[in-house]
């Protein structure tokens, strides 16, 4: 917002972090981020603070961007953070103000929460409520802030349109299509969107289950049925499946509030889309086994990733650590090294060994595993490898290598959803 041209103050209950956000240095690792917040700092557009009254007596837009978790003990949300911001921000506003919804959050919520603002903001304050979902990739976030592929806003108000129209006006005139419609459309559309891209990658999983079992190519199917435009070739890369913050808990959540609203049956395929995902991490683990010879006890392993994705420090429900931490339990010794999120990976895992190059984790391994597809660990060859580990056993789980060059050159290669020779 402040790259836009905006005047922008950021409040965090977290005093460490507002800190390190004024100093110029994000508190995760996001390609591009600190650079953008060095150069709108400068500009005295953007500021933090800690005083959700400076917020109150500062904004006329709100942005709520606080996360929704998955409940302990349950796959429905845990919106406490949501409730928490709305209820310490509205009180205290004292003019005209729009209060926009940015989290992911159960269809309904928006409605409960513009009645809870209502009661909430002092008599004859004139405040609503949006709902403007985000639609983020990490990795990617920037581009997909000031260049998005559309714009969702939910409103109950010609003025709370004309507000965010004007908020977005420099990208409205790049033409980014804009869909304006009732809160619970706003909601559903960021739920069904993950839905939507969580089944596509657990459908190219399930044909890499087929695969396997029938001798066949899962990379090549892919590539065939992506050339159908109707289908396309994004998403279909089949491998160890999806994690991260988002898709696992969104998808759940979704589950959870279709139950709430008596129509569970319409989502029951989402049961099998979350189950197909963590039989990939499983069968990943199987392929290791395998290559050792059917007990794992006392093998050196290489896991090369801890982050759910490449260009991101984020290890929430990461399927690379699911691997390295079942390979521990049934004995093998692990080195898990990742440019970007070891110290989140450290914190989340801390009995197991972290690395600290890929020359570190592979040296004397029996094993190695590419889990997370950094581009460092992509442009790695068989021959770079050879001369430190003890045995050239390899599992790709993410697709990455030509098997045909790393047997080749010696080694026994295992890749999720393709023959194995």
């Amino acid at each position: 917002m402040a790259d836009l041209g905006f005047d922008v103050l950021a409040f965090d209950i977290d005093a460490e972090r507002i800190a390190s956000l004024s100093s110029g240095v994000a508190p995760f690792f996001e390609p591009g981020l600190n650079d953008l917040l060095t150069k709108v700092l400068a500009t005295g557009r953007l500021r933090f603070t800690t005083s959700v009254e400076e917020v109150a007596e500062f904004g006329d837009v709100h942005f709520m961007c606080v996360g929704t978790p998955q409940k302990v003990g349950s796959n429905a949300a845990d919106l406490r953070h949501v409730s928490a911001a709305l209820d310490s921000l509205a009180p205290l506003l004292t003019r005209p103000a729009l209060v926009v919804g940015k989290s992911t959050v159960p269809v309904g919520t928006a409605a409960l929460l513009a009645e809870r603002l209502a009661q909430l903001a002092p008599a004859g304050v004139d405040v609503e409520l949006a709902w403007n979902p985000e639609f983020l990739r990490e990795g990617f976030a920037i581009n997909d802030t000031l260049s998005p592929d559309r714009l969702v806003i939910g409103v109950t108000s010609k003025r709370a349109e004309a507000t965010l129209r004007e908020v977005y006006a420099s990208l409205l005139s790049a033409d980014v299509p804009i869909v304006v419609t009732d809160f619970a459309t706003a909601e559903l559309v960021k739920v069904a969107a993950n839905a939507f891209l969580a089944t596509k990658i657990s459908f190219i999983n399930a044909m890499a289950e087929v695969c396997e079992a029938a001798g066949a190519d899962v990379t090549v199917l892919a590539e065939a049925i992506g050339h159908d435009d109707r289908i396309g070739h994004r998403f279909l890369r089949a491998g160890l499946g999806f994690g991260g913050g988002c898709l696992p808990k969104d998808i759940r959540a979704f589950m959870a509030r279709a139950g709430e609203l008596g129509v569970d049956e319409a989502l029951m395929f989402l049961r099998e889309v979350d189950a197909i995902n963590l039989r990939r991490r499983d069968r990943t683990v199987d392929m290791a086994r395998e290559l050792a010879g059917g007990s794992l006890q006392g093998v050196v392993v290489a896991c090369l990733g801890a982050s759910f994705k490449p260009n991101s420090d984020d290890v929430r429900d990461s399927p690379a650590l699911h691997v390295a931490a079942s390979l521990q339990t049934e004995g093998a010794t692990v080195r898990v090294y990742d440019p970007e999120a070891m110290a989140n990976a450290s914190r989340l895992f801390p009995t197991l060994h972290f690395a600290q190059s890929v020359d570190d984790s592979v040296g004397g391994a029996d094993i190695v595993m590419l889990l997370t597809e950094w581009n460092e660990f992509c442009a790695l060859t068989p021959d770079r490898l050879a001369p430190l580990v003890r045995s050239r056993h390899l599992v790709d789980a993410r697709n990455v290598f030509d098997p045909a060059q790393w047997r080749a050159a010696g080694w026994t290669i295992r890749s999720l959803g393709r023959p194995s020779l």
